[in-house]
């Protein structure tokens, strides 16, 4: 008996034994079958959730932010223990105690799914298993991945800290409204810092992980208030907090900014806008899109916010003048439905609903309530109602008449009903009265169909101002500044000039300006002066000044289209310029990008300058990863230097063109500044230089100029290239443009005449004529031009450039030009000794031009 009753114990023991070896066989080969792919520890332990990319002013405030997910990392040491207490009772109140899973919360969840037969099925995670989720790319739950995540989740917690795994999870997890981990969802909901969050608001925060869909702060109060509570009990029971504490924050309200208590984050930001997007666009490029949106890289922009509200004042203006002047009216910007306009809550929310640029300083959207007799009532979003309504008064339509969309023109708009109906969603401005800023009435405004950009940089450091892509960001967020190819026309004309003067010639050789036919190939090309008239032998002066085609044409001709191309190319405005005689008048598209920083070599003595956007990056753990100024200082290594002396910065970039070609450029380029095809619109207290342009038909108009520290630059032009109009030039459009952000920037940046390189002695030289003048002469024609040592002036008559093509006998010899003075008989100029001399001059001239393509 006892024998048999021990052979029962054996046979069971041995059963049992078998079992037990069986079955950890069984959960070993599960272990090696589910483990053999999964992530290494190494890999485990380096890993880094994605977080935002934040782009910061000069000034070190924020202007945007970019992520795939809204994520801001947060050092553990950084993490108040409020919140992290809030989180551990919330999601695991063992997290201290247990090895990565917790076998008791496993085995209650599987209980509880038997029971119910598989319909309530929990997850039973801990925090370090939630934070093995992101290994796993499949969220389901199935046996499979829970298995996978478990074995995780214990190799983690030997690889990694308490504190490592709860800072990966609390910046990890996902808690609604876009916002991963706390700190972005601190700002989210409550626009805070998480140092800065209350009991109640963390509270809530910790509440929001199992679900966030089911407890919003608005539509799901009561359930949000029930879990913050169960939250804050689960804090207490854990001796996280007092009773007091509990009770007194369980009676208080949820007040969050989705439930309009607190202003957004967002809205302590400018909208988005062409800066920072084409920063985006260009690290995007550098480092990967998506490493740029999971980086969390902290960049510092080189935009003068202050300089870029004027550059995006000063293009506005120009579009929305030139668009005013053709008196079309295109229609509204969207429509809703009348039916929604009841009341002012209705049509507040269809308006808000409505597609329209929001980004226009001054403007703002507004809705068609009724149309009168005369005038039509309008609804504006962000403004009051008052006890009248606000108003389109018919004086106020009478500049435009209305066309379709196949451009078909309608009369000239007498009253408000003809341009407008009910539903329509159009911008208005508040009209002021100029002498004390009164309120006169509501005006009717359009986004221009024409568009252009803008772009301004530091000269010296490259470092881009302020850039400006189109009217309006929100409206189209093409970036001409950067991405828009476009014809410069005569603003190329500098690059043959210097390439001209780089190989010998002066600013007072002598350039025959007639008529000229070359055989194409394809026809016979007749390349004109704007003006189509011609003037003779004039000097490269007169050539920049005046915007000379025929003149560029055959000095390109002279020097070579190889030598111009390489030049052209040397600067930055081409990769690979096409040696056509054509694109010496500027026919090969470009960037107003690459063409003001071409111009900042001009200014800065002929160095090669790289614009940027950028200063410098940071990686999410502080390391500089990118720093655009490369000089050096060796007297910052010095303890201290003699009284009146300035640290040395060093500069080691590459020349481009030699200083005094750089100079002599400049100095012709005031020039058009001064007296020639800008001189009615660009007037600066500082020395100024520049160029104008207008493409064939005015399809583009150009202006591209410098102070001694900031080059700027404006092009405007139909997306579609079409004509601009015959009054259209780049003088009378850009010009203003550039004239309106050049008055602001000097007030900032200064300016001061052009450093005059060593190696070069000036002359004395009739403007029109080219011929050198007795030392101290004076006179509205002379000028004082930088030769080189060695390459002094000589006097009497120059011989004449003509690339190859000869000069028509009914030409003058040397031509004023088109200066708009008067020109019987001779000009007199006074010699240093007080006696007269005289210049020939020409009695006619032309009108002043920006030049043109041909």
């Amino acid at each position: 008996m006892i024998r048999f009753i021990i052979g029962i114990f054996g046979a069971i023991f041995s059963a049992v034994t078998l079992g037990i070896v069986a079955m950890a066989i069984a959960v070993g080969g599960v272990l090696f079958m589910y483990s053999h792919d999964l992530p290494s520890t190494e890999a485990l332990s380096s890993y880094t959730p994605p977080t935002i990319s934040r782009i910061y002013s000069r000034e070190g405030m924020i202007v945007d932010e970019f992520a795939a997910e809204r994520r801001l990392f947060v050092p553990a040491d950084e993490i108040p223990d409020l919140v992290a207490q809030a989180f551990i009772s919330a999601e695991d109140r063992n997290f201290y105690e247990h090895g990565g899973y917790d076998p008791r919360a496993i085995a209650a969840a599987f209980v509880e799914a038997v029971q119910s037969r598989g319909r309530d099925v929990r997850g039973a995670s801990t925090i370090t298993q939630q934070v093995m989720k992101n290994f796993l790319l499949d969220g389901s739950r199935t046996i499979e991945r829970k298995v996978r995540e478990i074995i995780l989740a214990a190799r983690i917690e030997q690889a990694l800290s308490k504190e490592r795994i709860l800072e990966l999870y609390l910046n990890e997890i996902f808690l609604g409204q876009n916002s991963y981990g706390v700190a972005a969802a601190a700002q989210t909901y409550f626009n805070a810092n998480l140092e800065d969050l209350r009991l109640e608001q963390v509270a809530y925060l910790a509440a929001l992980p199992q679900a966030p869909s089911n407890f919003h702060p608005v539509r799901d109060y009561d359930r949000a208030i029930s879990r913050r509570n169960y939250v804050l009990r689960e804090m207490f029971e854990n001796g996280y907090i007092s009773r007091e504490e509990m009770e007194q924050t369980t009676a208080m309200p949820l007040e969050t900014v989705q439930g309009g208590h607190i202003e957004p984050f967002r809205s302590a930001m400018p909208p988005r806008d062409y800066f920072t997007d084409e920063i985006r666009r260009q690290l995007s490029v550098q480092y990967g899109e998506d490493e740029f949106f999971s980086g969390g890289y902290t960049v510092r922009a080189t935009m003068d916010e202050s300089l870029q509200v004027v550059a995006a004042r000063a293009l506005r203006r120009a579009l929305e003048r030139y668009d005013r002047n053709l008196g079309l009216w295109r229609g509204p910007v969207d429509t809703v439905d009348p039916g929604l306009l009841t009341d002012e809550a209705s049509w507040r929310e269809a308006l808000a609903d409505a597609e329209i640029a929001r980004d226009i300083d001054g403007w703002y959207a507004a809705v068609v309530l009724e149309v009168g007799a005369t005038s039509a009532r309008i609804g504006i979003e962000g403004v009051e109602e008052d006890d009248d309504g606000h108003f389109i008064p018919a004086e106020d339509v009478t500049w435009a008449r209305p066309v379709d969309a196949d451009g078909n023109r309608g009369a000239q708009a007498r009253v408000a009903g003809d341009l407008l109906s009910v539903g329509d969603v159009v911008h208005v401005r508040a009209m002021t009265r100029d002498s004390d800023g009164s309120f006169l009435r509501w005006t009717l405004r359009q986004v221009p169909a024409v568009q252009g950009g803008f772009m301004a940089m530091d000269v010296n450091t490259g470092r881009v101002l302020a850039m400006q892509g189109g009217f309006s960001y929100q409206h189209s967020s093409f970036n001409r500044a950067t991405q828009a190819t476009r014809q410069p026309g005569s603003s190329f004309k500098p690059f043959v000039f210097a390439a001209a003067l780089d190989s010998g010639y002066s600013p007072n050789t002598i350039v025959l300006d007639a008529p000229i036919e070359i055989e194409t190939g394809a026809g016979i090309w007749r390349p004109t002066n704007a003006s189509n008239r011609f003037y003779g032998p004039s000097p490269l002066r007169t050539g920049i000044e005046m915007s000379r085609n025929l003149m560029t044409v055959r000095l390109a001709q002279d020097v070579g289209m190889e030598t111009v191309a390489r030049y052209a190319e040397r600067f930055g405005v081409y990769d690979d310029m096409q040696p056509f005689l054509a694109n010496s008048l500027g026919s090969q598209e470009t960037t107003l990008f690459r063409m003001v920083a071409a111009y900042s070599m001009f200014a800065n003595g002929g160095e090669r300058v790289e614009p940027t956007l950028v200063d410098r990056i940071q990686d999410r753990w502080g390391n500089t990863v990118y720093r655009h100024d490369q000089r050096t200082c060796p007297d910052c290594q010095v303890a201290s230097l003699e009284a009146g002396f300035a640290p040395a910065i060093m500069s080691n970039r590459e020349r481009v063109i030699d200083p005094i070609t750089a100079y002599q450029m400049t100095s012709m380029m005031r020039g058009v500044v001064d007296r020639g095809t800008a001189s009615s619109t660009v007037n600066l207290p500082v020395p100024a230089a520049g160029k104008t342009g207008t493409t064939n038909d005015a399809r583009d108009v150009w202006f591209v100029g410098f102070t001694s520290t900031i080059a700027a630059g404006c092009y405007i032009g139909y997306d579609q290239p079409q004509p601009l109009g015959s009054g259209a030039s780049g003088g009378g459009m850009c010009g203003p443009v550039f004239n309106e952000f050049m008055l602001e920037a000097t007030r900032e940046y200064g300016g001061g005449p052009f450093a005059v390189p060593e190696g070069g002695v000036f002359y004395p030289i009739d403007r029109f004529s080219g011929q050198r003048l007795p030392d101290g002469a004076q006179g509205g024609n002379v000028v004082y031009e930088l030769f080189r040592d060695g390459e002094e002036p000589y006097f009497g008559i120059l011989s004449i450039i003509d690339g190859g093509w000869g000069m028509g006998s009914d030409l003058p010899l040397f031509g004023q030009g088109e200066t708009g003075e008067a020109g019987d008989g001779d000009q007199t100029v006074t010699t240093s000794t007080g006696e007269a001399a005289r210049v020939p001059t020409q009695s006619g001239f032309g009108t002043l031009s920006s030049g043109g393509l041909y």
